[in-house]
């Protein structure tokens, strides 16, 4: 073995040992603790949130149809922070996934003219913004906060390292996990199924403008059912979007459960992580 190797086998037995894993061994998701549904969670985040009101004001908007999508909402993303630093406080370990809607839609760019990939990575570049907004608000609440990105930013982000954000949770440090996969092409939803695959997560929590899956929708149909459990495959022969396809069928494959809750009402993360019967959980057969 040469000094190169030597040195690399140096560096890599000390990460290896600060991750708590042995080399060649992958990590696996923490026990749950006492009081806890999962001891370590993903929660996905729309970008669409953090220009919307919160909490009772939520309710008036969306009656008066007048709920703003674009922009930053300060208000707003401090409320999502005291949500998530709530939720924090039971013991759970949080990472995060935001979407950048509120800025820019590569979907919707590529469909004005411009080109796809480009597209995409500028609604990469603001799910950056959004992680950064939503960092300061938790630190200003005292939550160790570190934002890692899938595209190199050191300047303002760590390089996304798997075994490096395993850490930050098991300190007791929330991630918010920016920059989607890296890749044009994926959503961040697909980034939320990938990222809390590799970093265990017990499951993600898909926060969103309703309470759950519905059987129709629900703000169109008064006698639209709300579904408590259902499976992946009855999401699929239903059409109940839960998730984009690709990210729906990668949680499938790797058997990790979605519940699917309304952001808008306070205490709803919490009450997630500890186990209240809130939203619809997705997963398998019983």
């Amino acid at each position: 073995m040469g000094d190169s190797d030597l040195l690399q086998h140096s560096i890599d037995s000390k990460i290896d040992s600060k991750s708590g894993a042995l080399a060649g061994q992958t990590a696996s998701a923490p026990e749950p603790r006492p009081g806890l549904r999962w001891s370590r969670v993903l929660l996905k985040l729309s970008g669409e949130a953090f220009a919307a009101e919160h909490g009772p004001a939520a309710d008036q908007a969306h009656e008066a149809g007048s709920a703003p999508r674009v922009g930053l909402n300060y208000g707003t993303i401090s409320a999502i922070a005291s949500e998530v630093a709530a939720a924090h406080a039971s013991g759970v370990e949080i990472a995060i996934v935001i979407g950048a809607g509120n800025i820019v839609r590569g979907e919707r760019a590529a469909e004005a003219g411009m080109e796809r990939a480009a597209a995409d990575y500028m609604g990469m570049l603001g799910t950056v913004i959004n992680s950064m907004a939503l960092q300061d608000a938790l630190e200003k609440q005292g939550i160790p906060t570190r934002v890692m990105s899938a595209i190199a930013m050191a300047e303002v982000a760590e390089p996304f390292i798997r075994r490096r954000a395993i850490r930050h949770l098991e300190k007791g440090r929330v991630v918010v996990l920016a920059g989607g996969t890296g890749n044009p092409f994926f959503t961040t939803d697909t980034a939320a199924a990938l990222r809390a695959n590799e970093i265990r997560a017990g499951a993600v929590l898909k926060a969103t403008n309703v309470d759950g899956v519905y059987d129709k929708d629900p703000r169109k149909f008064a006698d639209a059912r709300r579904h408590i459990r259902v499976t992946y495959d009855e999401c699929i022969s239903n059409n109940l979007r839960v998730m984009d396809q690709t990210a729906f069928t990668f949680c499938k494959e790797y058997s990790i459960p979605i519940v699917v809750f309304d952001i808008a009402q306070t205490g709803n993360i919490r009450r997630v992580v500890v186990g209240e019967e809130i939203g619809t959980l997705v997963g398998n057969p019983l």
